[in-house]
């Protein structure tokens, strides 16, 4: 049930800052489109307001900005709150949406941050095995992101981003410039209750759509159209 006074699905979504804007155009969108020949195909799922936990495969250290580009509105992450007090580039990501989460933090008080991200109106992201994966698929999914989508009342939206891992993955000490596509899947509604077992569900209907996007592989410019700006 959402704490907000308006139904999610009214909320309205923060403006992107400039800044966020700037870091979006002029570098992440030259990195995507032009070193990884990025693709991205299914932006016309992706809802224009209102919360959002975007649900993501992670293979790589690219995967956040990537997202948050490729969908289309400004996608918030959890960032370590060592970070935030790094000259420039404290202020760079706050702008860009992330917000800081202590080390050794307790997953109650994450997920509590998370939350109000959401009742904010933002797109919330969240890769769901927790930590990147070598095969770059979603191996042991948690429950987190169905738990932040019942809590604040919030659809989740399964992304697959594929050969990110192959890109720049665990343990490479350099990247590789292989092409990195995206393919977003349709939304999934919150979960009936933050029981075990409606998250459960939820859960692993990510897991399936995810899969199933990666297993269609990489996007042909016939499949696509126009490339997104």
């Amino acid at each position: 049930m959402s704490q907000s006074s308006q139904p999610p699905n009214l909320i309205r979504t923060p403006r992107p800052s400039l800044t966020y804007r700037m870091i979006s155009y002029l570098l992440v969108f030259p990195i995507y489109r032009f070193l990884f020949r990025g693709r991205t195909a299914g932006n016309g799922n992706v809802p224009s307001q209102g919360c959002l936990v975007v649900v993501a495969n992670h293979g790589s250290h690219l995967d956040p900005p990537l997202l948050g580009h490729a969908l289309g509105r400004p996608v918030a992450f959890m960032a370590k709150a060592e970070l935030f007090r790094v000259p420039i580039l404290g202020a760079i990501i706050r702008a860009c949406g992330a917000y800081p989460v202590s080390r050794g933090a307790s997953d109650r008080e994450a997920i509590r941050t998370a939350t109000e991200r959401l009742l904010e109106g933002w797109a919330t992201g969240v890769f769901i095995d927790g930590t990147r994966q070598a095969n770059g698929r979603v191996n042991d999914p948690q429950a987190g992101a169905a738990l932040l989508a019942a809590r604040a009342g919030a659809p989740l939206l399964p992304v697959a981003i594929i050969n990110s891992h192959r890109a720049l993955g665990p343990g490479q000490e350099g990247a590789r410039l292989l092409p990195i596509h995206i393919r977003i899947g349709t939304p999934i509604p919150a979960p009936a209750s933050r029981r075990r077992a409606d998250l459960d569900i939820a859960t692993a209907a990510c897991q399936a759509q995810i899969n199933a996007l990666l297993d269609q592989g990489l996007i042909s410019g016939r499949q696509l159209g126009p490339p997104s700006p």
